[in-house]
């Protein structure tokens, strides 16, 4: 596989995984909407908002950074996701909150492949 092949699947598996938050971001607003109005109301509509700006924020570093083999692009996404979806894990999926594995799979993808455009291909800064 070349490495030019590598960042670029690594960007549209960090696309993916951004578009899925972005829809998980809508479904955690619209349970906001079944709340009472009060602060546990505004907390989940917080959550909504930051999971849906941290997913927005990884389509745009895909698209512009990543799939260009971008230095920046490569430290911001895999951070960013690893962040996003370690937390993820501990807090929905672990205790069993959760079952949907397909975010950790698309930021493992993402990660593997880009990682490996990132070292075998030229970077631009």
């Amino acid at each position: 596989m070349s490495g030019k092949l590598a960042y670029r699947l690594g960007a549209v598996f960090y696309v993916l995984w951004g578009l899925l938050h972005i829809l998980a971001a809508l479904r955690v607003g619209q349970l906001g909407s079944t709340l009472d109005a009060g602060e546990i109301q505004g907390k989940v509509y917080q959550d909504a908002w930051n999971l849906g700006y941290i997913a927005a924020f990884s389509v745009v570093i895909a698209v512009l950074f990543n799939w260009r083999n971008s230095q920046l692009g490569y430290w911001l996404n895999l951070i960013t996701i690893s962040f996003t979806d370690i937390g993820f894990i501990i807090l929905l999926y672990l205790p069993g909150y959760s079952t949907d594995i397909l975010g950790p799979i698309l930021w493992i993808l993402g990660a593997i492949f880009s990682t490996i455009g990132y070292r075998s291909a030229p970077r631009t800064a």
